[in-house]
């Protein structure tokens, strides 16, 4: 790691917590039942900061990597084989160029981890409902689940990026693993989530090995009685909503591998739309029901990003930049939005 970027990646963490941690200080001092408005206000809060830090990249993204030479700028572009060619350009034209292509980049990949969020918010709601844990208690569990995921996804990150860097054909293999989730996502479309909250292999797990308390309390993960520590059922929820959030991993984090090769842009998109995941959910959780489409709009994005895995060196010979990634994906978010809205479920009599 350079020097830049560990201060810049340190820089980057003090600030997220920072804010997390103010979030649930100041704003959060008691458990409540977060409403409609709440909800948008912080998702456009976070979206605010995610498009904040592509302002930045546009113009100082090469601050990341400490670029001060064009030797080293034709390194970082062919170590992260950024789709550009800075053939004939000075300094300052081809910096400028990189940063433009790194900030498409992070937006892209922002996206595409904001857009399949929708399908692990739908997983977290039906563990809340088969826990029954109430809505007041929503928020906690997803902030300390955030924390989790930010520490999950470094590691899973910057260890698949030493894998892709070794071993080229990890690319094909994390496009049909994509491939493969999109084409099953397509043909369960219309299946019910259900999740077994008494059979759940973690419940299992904890049942087995440790002592757990048969009932919640409060917000509390832990309770202390007669000397002895108990797990509480929140707590369970919390370590399932984790796992559920690995899983998940397996199919966002090569996604966004699809559109840059760069380990800390592939961070900090993923991370800047888990941060705005909480405040998703619960705008989701009130507009269920009207997106019907968009479990098909993610299941064809994820065929694409299969695809363009697979076929990534044809992809750059032919000039497929990240500009027409960009341009497929917000096409399939919108698309599925508009869709949802003219043409609603027709409502059983």
């Amino acid at each position: 790691m350079h020097q830049n970027e560990f201060f810049f990646f340190l820089g980057f963490i003090s600030l997220i917590l920072i804010i997390l941690f103010v979030d649930l200080g100041i704003f959060d001092k008691h458990s409540h039942k977060v409403s409609f408005k709440e909800s948008l206000i912080w998702t456009l809060v976070w979206i605010s900061l995610a498009l904040g830090f592509f302002v930045f990249l546009r113009f100082e993204g090469n601050l990341l990597h400490g670029i001060d030479s064009m030797e080293l700028l034709k390194s970082k572009i062919s170590e992260n084989a950024h789709p550009i060619k800075i053939d004939g350009l000075d300094f300052q034209q081809a910096l400028q160029k990189y940063n433009a292509n790194l900030s498409l980049e992070f937006i892209t990949g922002y996206l595409i981890e904001y857009t399949l969020s929708i399908d692990n918010i739908f997983v977290i709601l039906m563990i809340f409902l088969s826990f029954n844990v109430k809505e007041i208690h929503y928020k906690r569990v997803l902030f300390w689940g955030i924390i989790g995921a930010i520490v999950f996804r470094f590691i899973f990150i910057f260890l698949s990026s030493a894998l892709i860097h070794k071993f080229s054909w990890m690319f094909y293999i994390f496009g049909f693993i994509l491939l493969y989730s999109g084409i099953k996502m397509f043909i369960n479309r219309n299946k019910e989530e259900k999740v077994d909250a008494h059979h759940h292999p973690i419940v299992k797990f904890a049942s087995k090995y440790f002592k757990v308390f048969p009932r919640f309390v409060g917000e509390n993960f832990f309770i202390k009685k007669n000397k002895h520590l108990y797990l509480t059922p929140l707590f369970l929820v919390l370590i399932i909503v984790e796992f559920s959030d690995i899983i998940f991993a397996v199919d966002s984090v090569p996604a966004i591998f699809s559109i840059t090769k760069d380990p800390y842009i592939v961070f900090f998109s993923n991370i800047f739309a888990i941060l705005g995941l909480r405040s998703l959910f619960f705008l989701i959780v009130h507009v269920i029901n009207i997106f019907r489409f968009l479990k098909i709009g993610i299941s064809i994005l994820l065929i694409f990003i299969g695809f363009k895995l697979i076929f990534h060196e044809w992809l750059k010979e032919i000039g497929f930049t990240t500009q027409y990634s960009l341009y497929f994906v917000i096409s399939i978010l919108i698309g599925s939005i508009l869709f949802s809205i003219l043409l609603p479920k027709k409502q059983e009599a």
